[in-house]
């Protein structure tokens, strides 16, 4: 089916619009349709009578297309017919069978007749010429009737059939081979004005070549004529016509593509003058007029006119709003209706005008606010009173901000209070003050915050501006606080009608900066004045007091030289008092090396005694070991009670700070009480509250210290009943606590020692607590001790943030109390990890603790060499004992140049013991000369002294030792500790 052509240069003219471009449309409409039925006609000229031809809208074009595709169809119908009658008569034998097609007339009902002619002509002939009509129906025109049957000749009609036969076949052959030609040139090869030419033929076959002669030559010149005008239409050329002489539906063609084109120029002359008008001469509101068209031709006029009329109303629109922009209206708008960049061209055009309007609005508001910023500025510059400010910025600001009721209050800092000063449209009331404390009213609250506050819904009666026609409510008060460096200096308050806009609140924002400095220039102006006239006023008095003053001058001058001389007696005081604390420090060090010395051997060597390994004593020379080992250790606690007071005084006593368990703090200072509780039989019970903390933040080891003393205490005083150690949570009131920790501390333990022991008088329960002092001091005395176990639990206890309260009745008994904070918030905290890996031993190791560790029999070795170094033989001889007991083999030097030669003569030494005061090398500077050695660097050496003093340890362990422990020796302890650092050695040596 033919449905479009391109055009001859084979491009598609593009669409658009414009004088040039106008035309465009029409002309490739009708030359596209005059393409197709082009193309038609040359396919059904070629005998392809298969086309059919779509033509566009329109009542002439849909003519054509039906009478070309009504003449195609019979052409289609006849060939068809002629081949069903031609296989069914020449093929299928059916004689019977003739041509028939309803509905034509004129040739073709003449080539039908004349087809059906011959078929009768040819029924009437005989059977032995149905070869030949074979061939002829199957298109072999090259065969002939022979004249002889069976080699006997024809004659007669079957003579003249056969004569007729082959001259039908040769003028068949003829009119064939001529049809085909002019067909071929015509419809295949285009080359119009062919005839046929068929010699010899008349009748039916003269008429048929004619009427192929007529119809090629009609269609030539119909085809050529038509070519002709498209082809000028096609080139812009308006003026042709088709002037051929035309028939049926080829004359209806010829006069539709004669009114197109009448159209066609009709219609270009009006969109190019429309054009012309819009587009250069600048002509709004021109439209095209084209008489007498329909359809599409109407459809392109009106769509021309439409885009004329929207481009008119556009630009007027746009040229309007333009206009009045130009002499400064900006409250106008395009609102024409638009698409695409026209559309875009309208909203850029309207955001511009909206964007000027704003920078103008904006430019006028920060024109008006600097404007009356500095009228206000050199309104008020040179102002010295505060009232007449104060009158003139209420008159002036005010209507600035459209306002109508104002106040302006300034602080009176004598009172601390704001005082009403001046106003605008201010109406006196009973129910309103003139006067508002901070922190009363909305006044009170803005100098009280310090911030603007803004009311913007306030009730009808709240307050009522008035004038001489009436009153009403504000809608909006503002409340502003005056500012200078932070501090409050006055406060102004707005009412107005209509809500406050955005550039009025930043305005008085600002303002109030520029009035807090003035009026802090008046405030300090005023107080210039004030102190100018007091200042002329107690001149007089200070000439007065000038004379008086020189002579107190003189008799201050001799009371300083006595305040100096008293001064450097203090200091020369406090340097003998510093000397003798150091003498003391030095004397107490001394002793307690003197005394811990001898002591050591001799609780070693009784110790020793009362276990009889060797079992040669009796019990009562056991007892007599077991009792001077008691004493000896009654000794060594005595000494260090008197080691403890003396740090205690001298602000040395160490706190190691560390979470402490309250029920193992509890069950270790215990442990020691039920044996004695049971040998007195003495109930002895332990109560611990439900709310009691777990763990405190304490030293542990001195808490435990002052619960045993004040433990120990009971017991000794206590001959029959009970004693209760109750441990809970105080809930009582802070105030009871001199202690700054227990008053703050979120958490107080409260550690409760209830014996029913011989109490205590009222006149003597202070004088318990000091050092050497005891309920009964007489030398019949009952109970013993050196009355220093108060004095070290009460110290102890303050160091660690505490407090100890007694309660007591003289023959009821007596109820000590600890107070504890849960966390311990002193500032000296020493570092557990500095103490070295015998940090548990303390700065003494205690005796009672040999409960902790295996028993000594369980301890053994396999003759591991030990060099014992010290300057005194009972030292040596005692541990020596103890360690050789333990199948240790003990080397011994009684100095430092002795110990290192025994070193490099016995490499295998495993541990060394180092006395640390001895003659001539110390233990430090001898320790150091061993770690010099390069294989002795790693060697254990563990400090052995009775110079037990604050810093010792660290001293040591910093001095290269790699243990420390005190003499008196815990032989248990020393064994443990000898075990382990073998063990570690022997470790060392296998990775």
């Amino acid at each position: 089916m033919v449905t479009g052509l391109k055009r001859k240069n084979g491009r598609v003219p593009p669409q658009g619009s414009g004088r040039a471009r106008s035309r465009t449309p029409v002309s490739q409409d009708e030359d596209d349709d005059l393409q197709r039925l082009l193309v038609g006609l040359q396919r059904l000229h070629d005998g392809d009578f298969s086309v059919r031809l779509r033509l566009r809208e329109g009542r002439r074009a849909q003519q054509i297309a039906r009478i070309f595709n009504s003449l195609a169809r019979h052409n289609q119908r006849l060939t068809r017919e002629f081949g069903r009658v031609s296989n069914l008569v020449g093929r299928q034998g059916r004689i019977a069978e003739r041509t028939s097609l309803k509905g034509v007339q004129g040739a073709w009902a003449t080539m039908i007749e004349a087809q059906n002619s011959a078929v009768d002509d040819l029924v009437h002939t005989i059977l032995e010429i149905s070869r030949v009509i074979r061939a002829v129906a199957n298109g072999d025109l090259s065969q002939s009737v022979p004249f002889d049957v069976a080699g006997r000749p024809v004659k007669g009609d079957l003579i003249r059939v056969g004569r007729a036969v082959n001259t039908m076949v040769d003028q068949l052959r003829s009119f064939a081979a001529e049809v085909t030609r002019v067909a071929k040139e015509v419809g295949i090869e285009g080359k119009l004005g062919g005839q046929a030419r068929v010699k010899g033929v008349s009748g039916t076959w003269k008429d048929l070549t004619e009427n192929v002669n007529q119809l090629a030559g009609n269609l030539t010149s119909q085809v050529r004529n038509i070519a002709l005008v498209t082809t000028a239409v096609a080139n812009g050329d308006l003026s042709q016509k088709i002037t051929v002489d035309a028939r049926g539906e080829i004359l209806e063609l010829k006069s539709t593509i004669n009114t197109m084109v009448d159209q066609l120029r009709s219609f270009a002359a009006e969109v190019t003058r429309v054009a012309k008008e819009v587009g250069i001469d600048g002509k709004l509101g021109g439209q095209a007029k084209v008489p007498g068209v329909a359809g599409t031709w109407k459809d392109l006029t009106e769509n021309v006119n439409q885009l004329a009329g929207n481009l008119t109303s556009q630009v007027r629109a746009i040229a309007e709003v333009s206009t009045a922009v130009t002499k400064g209206d900006l409250t106008r708008s395009i609102t024409v209706e638009a698409e695409g960049e026209v559309l875009a061209l309208k909203d850029n055009i309207n955001q511009m005008i909206k964007n000027l309007k704003e920078t103008t609005e904006k430019n006028m508001e920060q024109d008006w606010l600097k404007t009356n910023l500095a009228r206000f500025s050199a309104m008020m510059q040179g102002q010295k009173n505060l009232s007449a400010v104060s009158r003139l910025i209420m008159s002036e600001l005010t209507p600035l901000v459209s306002a109508q009721h104002g106040a302006f209050y300034t602080v009176n800092v004598e009172e601390n209070r704001l005082d009403l000063i001046a106003s605008y449209a201010y109406n006196k009331s009973a129910t309103v003050p003139t006067s508002f404390e901070f922190g009363e009213g909305i006044v009170g609250q803005c100098a009280l915050e310090k911030k603007p506050i803004s009311l913007g819904t306030v009730p009808d009666d709240y307050i009522r501006i008035a004038s001489g026609l009436g009153y009403a409510g504000p809608a909006n008060i503002l409340v502003l606080p005056v500012l200078f460096e932070g501090d409050v200096l006055a406060v102004i308050e707005l009412a107005s009608f209509q809500s406050f806009n955005s550039i009025h609140r930043v305005f008085l924002d600002q303002l109030m900066v520029s009035v807090g400095v003035v009026l802090n220039i008046i405030g300090a102006s005023m107080r210039t004045e004030e102190l100018l006239q007091e200042l002329q006023n107690s001149n007089g008095e200070l000439e007065a007091q000038a004379k008086e003053l020189e002579e107190k001058a003189t008799l201050l001058e001799i009371k300083n030289q006595e305040v100096e001389m008293a001064s450097l007696s203090l200091e020369e005081k406090a340097e003998q008092l510093a000397m003798i604390s150091k003498y003391k420090s030095e004397f107490l060090a001394n002793m307690s090396h003197e005394l811990r010395t001898p002591l050591n051997s001799l609780l070693i060597m009784a110790k020793l005694l009362a276990e009889n390994r060797e079992s040669n004593l009796n019990s009562k020379q056991v007892q007599f070991a077991n009792t001077i080992y008691a004493s000896g250790r009654d000794l060594l606690n005595l000494i260090n009670e008197i080691l403890d007071l003396s740090k205690v005084e001298a602000g040395k006593m160490g706190i190691v700070a560390s979470d402490t368990k309250v029920t193992e703090l509890i069950d270790y200072v215990v442990r020691d009480f039920r044996a004695i509780s049971q040998q007195k039989d003495i109930v002895f019970a332990i109560k611990t509250a439900d709310d009691l903390p777990e763990s405190l933040f304490t030293d542990g080891q001195r808490l435990q210290q002052v619960l045993k003393n004040l433990l120990s205490n009971a017991f000794k005083f206590t001959e029959k009943g009970a004693i209760t150690l109750e441990a809970c949570r105080y809930h009582g009131s802070r105030t009871v606590f001199q202690a700054e920790a227990l008053r703050e501390s979120a958490v107080v333990v409260a550690f409760t020692v209830r014996d029913t022991g011989i109490g205590i008088a009222d006149n003597k329960q202070r004088l318990i607590f000091e050092a050497f002092q005891q309920v009964d001091a007489t030398t019949s005395r009952k109970y013993g001790g050196t009355g220093l176990g108060l004095t070290i639990s009460r110290e102890i206890s303050r160091l660690l943030g505490g407090e100890i309260h007694l309660r007591s009745i003289e023959g009821e008994g007596s109820e000590f109390t600890l107070y504890m904070p849960q966390i311990y918030v002193g500032q000296e905290i020493e570092d557990e990890g500095s103490q070295g890996q015998v940090a548990t031993l303390g700065d003494a190791v205690d005796m009672e603790s040999e409960g902790d560790f295996e028993s000594n029999d369980a301890i053994m070795f396999s003759g591991q060499k030990v060099l014992v170094v010290d300057d005194d033989v009972r030292n040596i001889f005692a541990i020596s004992s103890v360690l050789e007991n333990h199948k240790l083999n003990v080397l011994f030097a009684e100095n430092g140049g002795a110990a290192i030669e025994i070193l490099e003569e016995n490499a295998d030494i495993g541990v060394v013991l180092m006395d640390i005061m001895m003659p001539d090398m110390d233990g430090y500077e001898t320790t150091q000369a061993i770690r010099r050695m390069e294989r002795y660097r790693g060697l254990p050496i563990i400090a052995l002294t009775a110079k037990a003093m604050k810093g010792d340890r660290e001293k040591s362990l910093e001095a290269g030792l790699s243990d420390y422990i005190t003499k008196p020796v815990d032989t248990t302890a020393l064994l443990h500790m000898v075990k382990r650092w073998l063990e570690t050695r022997a470790s060392e040596a296998v990775s």
